[in-house]
């Protein structure tokens, strides 16, 4: 049985926790292009046929940041965006028959479309359905059109209760698996239980510290 807490949950400090509480490796991390050593805090390339993330020290990460070409391996930028002012509306969300409150759509240049996946105890889920909605908000507020595809994508959490509106941002495609691995671990029951829900409350808390807000339907 898990004691009771007492007073407020900070979600920052949860997120802190799940964070520290990772194993530690044995060996120092290596970037996957070159061999060199890399620090715990580094930099990820997208390979775009793999779907894979691949960790990388600072000059092989600089190959692949020109936006425009032709790469097998692009450089996941570090933008955080918020768009406060995008209509997200409940209705939309069960159209779309996402079983939880939260997805990220990115769009894979590949298979040349917008792809979404949702996150569960098994790691990250694959919508197969149609995203027809999700593309005609995306068409009625240009500012999301800003998107880079492969290594950038779009993170959506649905409010618990009606009447407050969904948090969406733009982020780095990898803290999109980060946040799906770290829930795999936190996850209990069906709907993921309180400790999920409080890593998610520390997580678009840092998402809204690091974001600058865009609205109005005009790109940054």
């Amino acid at each position: 049985m898990t004691a009771a807490r007492s007073g407020p949950v900070n979600p920052l400090e949860v997120l802190a926790r799940v964070r520290a509480s990772r194993p530690v490796p044995s060996a120092r991390e290596r970037c996957e292009m070159c061999a060199e050593d890399i620090a715990e805090q580094h930099q990820h390339v997208v390979d775009v046929v793999g779907r894979g993330l691949m960790c990388t020290c600072r000059p092989c990460y600089l190959l692949f940041t020109a936006g425009d070409a032709e790469l097998r391996y692009r450089a996941v930028p570090d933008r955080y965006l918020s768009f406060p002012g995008v209509p997200f509306s409940p209705g939309q969300w069960d159209e779309l028959e996402i079983p939880v409150g939260l997805a990220f759509f990115f769009v894979n240049s590949v298979l040349g479309r917008t792809v979404a996946f949702y996150p569960g105890p098994a790691g990250a889920t694959e919508s197969e359905l149609p995203l027809g909605v999700w593309d005609s908000i995306v068409a009625a507020n240009p500012v999301l059109g800003t998107l880079a595809p492969d290594v950038e994508a779009w993170i959506v959490r649905m409010p618990d209760g009606r009447g407050a509106p969904a948090a969406c941002h733009l982020v780095p495609i990898d803290r999109c698996y980060e946040l799906v691995g770290a829930l795999r671990l936190a996850w209990r029951g069906f709907d993921g239980g309180q400790e999920a829900r409080e890593l998610l409350d520390g997580f678009f808390a840092d998402l809204a510290a690091r974001s600058v807000p865009v609205g109005g339907g005009v790109g940054p």
